[in-house]
């Protein structure tokens, strides 16, 4: 799976040696913020196919990647989520090494993907509440981004 992960970055990302660490960082923080994301999509056990094009836009657009580098980042994603046994190294690098507001923006794409489909069920609503207070978002930013998510998505 690693192999997997470092071949896709240095494929469609060119390194030198000085910044290495820097852009294998970037890399790690990219999947971590795809696989929260996958395995939003994932909750309800219902993939629908607005969630997929969402998910795929956000990916997309929050990381400036191509159709398929964003396709190849998703698949990634799906390995690293299906494989992972809890949250904690995903959350682990996103506490690191995002801002706060980084950190929301986070949140309301989590809250964008649930609403996605429709509706909210309890699965998704316990992953956003668990990823946020994971990632120490607080509760009145929480509550924000799931309003500016609802209010931009159409229900």
């Amino acid at each position: 799976m690693l192999l997997a992960i470092k071949q896709f970055f240095e494929q469609h990302i060119a390194t030198t040696d000085s910044n290495t660490d820097a852009i294998s960082q970037e890399h790690s923080l990219q999947l971590a913020t795809a696989a929260l994301l996958f395995e939003m999509m994932r909750m309800d056990n219902e993939v629908s196919e607005q969630e997929k094009i969402l998910l795929k836009k956000l990916i997309g657009q929050r990381f400036t990647l191509s159709n398929d580098e964003t396709e190849q980042l998703i698949q990634l994603a799906e390995q690293e989520a299906t494989q992972a046994i809890d949250y904690h190294s995903f959350t682990s690098l996103i506490n690191t090494h995002f801002s706060a507001e980084e950190k929301i923006s986070i949140v309301e794409h989590l809250w964008q993907v649930a609403y996605a489909d429709g509706h909210i069920n309890k699965y998704e609503d316990h992953l956003v509440r668990k990823i946020a207070d994971l990632i120490y978002v607080p509760h009145s930013a929480f509550i924000a981004a799931k309003h500016r998510a609802a209010s931009n998505t159409k229900l």
